[in-house]
């Protein structure tokens, strides 16, 4: 997710926004009389296109979609900064550090700065960058998601609802050794046979990586593991052993520590998922009910001639940034 973020932040980077009395050629779209550039508007639509590497749009006919896709994007980013502002919403400097430094720490020691140099941004920029994106966040926090709240009925309807969600079917607990050969197998197979414990004899002989937890595949339901699996599995009793199984994997001898029959969970089990399940959806429509009203009551103004004249280019390098 983090890494998802960077990249919006990265496409947003590097795009100042100056007031200008009216439009021009130049200019895609004054959002209450703040403008962006055309300028501007292309680099940061090739910076998407070349985010999305094998999926970037070549023909103008491709590109129309991603234009009007990211001239949403920001005049609602722009919306809401101004609303930030009229709300006196300020994010302090050791707010941005601690964003900036978990974005960095993802990256292996030295690269952070070339990714944002490949990017053809700096991270001046992108911290100016990350300073909006957090004075969003906390402007929808205070204004929008606060105001939101999930009710009692609301969970136990849900749960009413949607009883499918709430099916666990039936799982296996099991361990297995993985060896190269048949006649390995057996070896180890006659061992089990003369009262060795499989876990001991999982972690001297099996090639799995779960070897060095004595084989424990912990519980799982049909489906989860590959085929041959399941057929031995949830056919064992508990404590039971399989016959040598072999896969493209290898060579297989399966026991089966535990099993837990199909059931429906208790609300009490799931109350927490559909509480933060619903909150997540109230939120969301608070948002894109509150952005609306901000639209509706904005001024915006696009160019359609300087907009049809944007085109996707090669970024440019970091030093081109205005």
């Amino acid at each position: 997710m983090r890494s998802t973020l960077l990249l919006s932040l990265l496409a947003l980077a590097g795009c100042p926004r100056e007031p200008r009395p009216r439009q021009d050629v130049n200019v895609v779209v004054t959002v209450n009389g703040e403008a962006l550039s055309r300028s501007d508007f292309e680099r940061l639509l090739s910076r998407e296109a070349q985010a999305m590497e094998g999926a970037a749009p070549r023909t103008p006919e491709q590109v129309e979609p991603f234009k009007q896709a990211l001239l949403d994007t920001l005049v609602e980013r722009v919306l809401l900064l101004q609303a930030a502002k009229e709300k006196r919403v300020e994010v302090t400097t050791e707010e941005v550090d601690r964003r900036m430094l978990s974005l960095s720490s993802e990256y292996p020691a030295g690269t952070f700065d070339e990714t944002l140099a490949r990017a053809g941004t700096s991270r001046a920029a992108l911290t100016r960058t990350t300073r909006e994106q957090l004075t969003v966040e906390k402007l929808l926090a205070r204004e929008v998601h606060a105001r939101v709240a999930v009710t009692e009925e609301q969970i136990r309807r849900y749960f009413e609802e949607h009883p499918a969600e709430f099916e666990e079917p039936e799982q296996v607990r099991a361990a297995q050794i993985v060896v190269k050969g048949p006649d390995e197998a057996r070896r180890v197979q006659q061992q089990l046979w003369q009262g060795k414990k499989f876990g001991e004899l999982a972690k001297r002989y099996s090639l799995s990586p779960d070897a060095r937890i004595g084989g424990d595949l912990g519980f799982f339901a049909r489906g989860t593991m590959p085929p041959a699996f399941d057929e031995v599995v949830f056919r064992l009793n508990v404590g039971g052993t399989s016959d040598v199984v072999t896969t493209e994997y290898g060579y297989h001898l399966f026991r089966v520590l535990e099993k837990k029959p199909a059931r429906k969970r208790e609300l009490t089990e799931v109350r927490g998922l559909i509480e933060e399940r619903l909150l997540a959806e109230l939120r969301s429509e608070a948002q894109r009910r509150f952005v609306d009203e901000l639209r509706e009551k904005a001024t915006v103004q696009v160019n359609p001639e300087a907009l049809a004249q944007v085109s996707v280019h090669a970024t440019p390098v970091q030093g081109s940034e205005p």
